[in-house]
């Protein structure tokens, strides 16, 4: 008689230097506009375990506390396979490009990275997450909003990782 024995992938899980979960940001990651005062640069993103079949991954951070449909800070697709982090200032510095990604419009109105800037009272939370794509790419604009990216990711995704962290003012 023969056994098997079933082994379970660990989660899929992102982590970040600047960032840790249930956290405050702090200001090099926050937005230096709007009567904000950051150095508007992304985070630093590391992920492992992707789900079997990841072709791809896309980033995204949303704030769910914004008024109305919640505010789109970052957007990002068509992150290869074999990449599993991102440098800090990944948006700004350039990195993305020779990779391949793309990224979308935020809701400040640019392409890249928004950092967190609520409107002062309550904190807000950002929700930072990584998905594992079952696609090579997404067919998606340059610079299309980050909405059209998030209809897109939530089409190919296999499985995602959070970090939540929070900001105010």
């Amino acid at each position: 008689m023969t056994g098997s024995v079933a082994s379970a992938q660990s989660p899929f899980v992102l982590s970040s230097t600047n960032f840790r979960d249930g956290a405050s940001v702090s200001a090099p990651q926050v937005f230096n506009e709007n009567g904000c005062t950051g150095a508007n640069r992304s985070p630093q993103l590391t992920w492992r375990n992707p789900p079997t079949g990841t072709r791809s991954y896309a980033v995204t951070i949303f704030d769910p506390d914004a008024s109305g449909p919640g505010w789109w800070h970052w957007a990002v697709a068509n992150i290869p396979a074999r990449v599993n982090a991102l440098p800090e200032n990944a948006s700004a510095s350039g990195a993305l490009k020779p990779i391949g990604a793309l990224e979308a419009r935020n809701d400040f109105g640019g392409a890249g990275y928004g950092g967190p800037c609520p409107p002062p009272g309550k904190p807000h939370r950002y929700v930072v997450t990584v998905y594992a794509l079952g696609v090579d790419k997404l067919a998606l604009p340059p610079g299309a909003p980050a909405t059209t990216f998030d209809h897109a990711i939530h089409g190919a995704a296999l499985g995602s990782a959070q970090i939540t962290v929070t900001y105010g003012r």
